[in-house]
């Protein structure tokens, strides 16, 4: 089948050099914001953390719509909180109930990068089988899509994460990383 795409495609180690730059922009605020605040997200819930990354994507459909922010903060602020708040809500599913509420700095950055290295692998194997679809769609088309999870997500946890044939909770984390990703990989690192 020809290729539908009319400009230049990356390879595999330019891709993984993008998410990883798009990813360093998200955890250079997720250990400032550590250092500052420490791991105050902790007493978050993760029901708490879908709804947080529900106002973040809720706020990106409006500005998409609406064309205009009247409160300073851009798309790709919101793009970035919802990469952060999916990677605390995947480290909250991960730690024990009796883990301590604050993190040391150097620990919570060690459990954000096991996470995002896990869900870079997912997205280079998603990728290689649907061979870089993702930079012929549209930056609304991510955040419709994000949307969709997460009210798939708030599905799952009024289920008490029970499914009979979907994904469960962390998938859905998972695929909202990743669309992130290649929203600020067209709007922030291509640009």
């Amino acid at each position: 089948m020809a290729n539908l795409r009319n400009k230049y495609i990356p390879t595999v180690n330019q891709t993984s050099q993008q998410y990883d730059q798009a990813v360093a922009l998200c955890r250079d605020l997720f250990s400032k914001k550590t250092t500052d605040y420490g791991t105050a997200w902790r007493i978050l819930r993760t029901k708490s953390l879908t709804d947080q990354i529900f106002i973040k994507a809720q706020r990106i459909r409006t500005l998409e719509e609406k064309g205009i922010s009247k409160v300073g903060e851009g798309i790709e602020d919101e793009f970035i909180g919802i990469l952060n708040y999916s990677v605390m809500a995947l480290i909250q599913m991960e730690l024990d109930k009796d883990a301590p509420m604050e993190l040391d700095p150097t620990e919570a950055i060690k459990l954000y990068d096991e996470q995002v290295a896990i869900t870079k692998k997912l997205m280079m194997d998603k990728n290689h089988d649907y061979g870089e679809a993702w930079r012929d769609m549209r930056v609304s088309s991510f955040t419709d899509l994000i949307l969709m999870k997460l009210l798939r997500i708030k599905q799952i946890e009024d289920n008490q994460g029970k499914t009979i044939v979907s994904e469960g909770i962390d998938s859905g984390y998972r695929d909202m990383i990743n669309y992130s990703v290649f929203a600020l990989i067209k709007m922030v690192i291509e640009n």
